[in-house]
């Protein structure tokens, strides 16, 4: 099996040695914006580098990888479409409702294969809760908070082209809740704060953002992100049920100390980014779009599910830009486009 990989950044050089440690993975062909750094990537792992994204396409690929730039993605995953090609892309497909439905559209109509790489599916935790959900452990459902928290904003020459906190941040906690809970968000109510730096105002973003989330089944959902959290990286999913209460994410590493005089809970090494947090579930998607390959297992994680994840953050921009709440449903009433020729 001979893959390409198209970026070669923290995530790329991270998937690349996954894909080229794989026993199916015969030959894995880099590419890069930055060529020096995808002839570094594929020298350290015996791997061939190219110049161009051309000249990889006119390779004989198998399948391709895309973690490249967040701006190139729709153009990556229709020019592989075009090609025959199998594709893992990570989020997002594109910052727009019309850039997501023109990609997928493409895919549909080359009937390729396209997982997109929400890693928290992939997460034991994670894992563990939608079995529990599943299983009726909780019994019924009602309640779930959700959050993201990064340590350190990310450079201020970033946020423009981010699609902001929900399109880039709260849309992994958005596809998290509809694959935990096996529900779809029916509305949004969100509000954001960009008190934190000029930089975020400039951008026409927030730091710190909520949003309260009604699912199909009466469910409330809470989700909460800020890009100023200065004890570390913090993700967490709390389910509460009429039997049970679960948690994901909390452990001798969640950056949460208690103040409660009798509690031994402090942070040991908490978690510095969500590379180290989710390493593991980086390395288990890309191993699970090789078993899709071979038509092992299903695709675990479809382009339609992007979709559905971004609809719900375009509704929180709408919501914290009007004040108002927003029906995810009145996002969604726009007709798949024709692909291009």
């Amino acid at each position: 099996m001979r893959i390409g990989l198209i970026g070669t950044g923290r995530i790329g050089t991270l998937h690349a040695r996954t894909l080229s440690a794989h026993p199916e993975v015969t030959e894995l062909v880099v590419t890069d914006a930055d060529a020096m750094r995808a002839v570094e990537v594929a020298a350290a792992l015996d791997a061939t580098s190219v110049p161009s994204v051309a000249e990889l396409f006119s390779l004989d690929i198998h399948a391709v990888v895309i973690a490249s730039a967040t701006a190139s993605h729709a153009e990556l995953i229709r020019a592989a479409a075009r090609r025959g090609l199998p594709t893992f892309c990570e989020k997002p497909i594109a910052l727009d409702l019309a850039g997501t439905r023109e990609a997928l559209a493409e895919v549909e109509a080359a009937g390729t294969l396209l997982q997109i790489g929400f890693m928290r599916r992939f997460d034991a935790g994670y894992t563990a809760a939608r079995e529990a959900v599943r299983a009726g452990r909780l019994g019924r459902l009602h309640t779930v908070r959700a959050l993201t928290s990064d340590p350190a904003p990310p450079p201020a020459e970033y946020l423009p082209h981010s699609g902001g906190l929900y399109r880039d941040c709260l849309v992994h906690d958005f596809d998290a809740i509809r694959w935990v809970t096996g529900r779809e968000v029916v509305s949004v109510y969100a509000t954001g704060s960009d008190a934190g730096g000029a930089m975020f105002r400039d951008a026409g973003d927030v730091d710190t953002a909520a949003a309260l989330l009604t699912l199909d089944d009466g469910t409330l959902c809470t989700a909460t992100a800020t890009r100023m959290n200065g004890a570390g990286y913090d993700v967490r999913m709390e389910l509460a049920g009429e039997l049970d209460q679960f948690a994901v994410g909390l452990d001798a590493r969640t950056p949460l100390t208690s103040l409660e005089p009798t509690a031994t809970w402090a942070p040991d090494k908490p978690w510095p980014g969500f590379l180290d947090r989710f390493g593991p579930a980086y390395e288990a998607e890309v191993a699970a779009f090789v078993r899709a390959l071979r038509g092992e297992i299903p695709n675990p994680c479809d382009g339609r599910e992007a979709l559905a994840a971004l609809l719900t953050a375009e509704a929180c921009e709408l919501s914290r830009a009007t004040g108002t709440p927003v029906e995810v449903a009145t996002l969604d009433t726009a007709a798949a486009p024709v692909p291009a020729d």
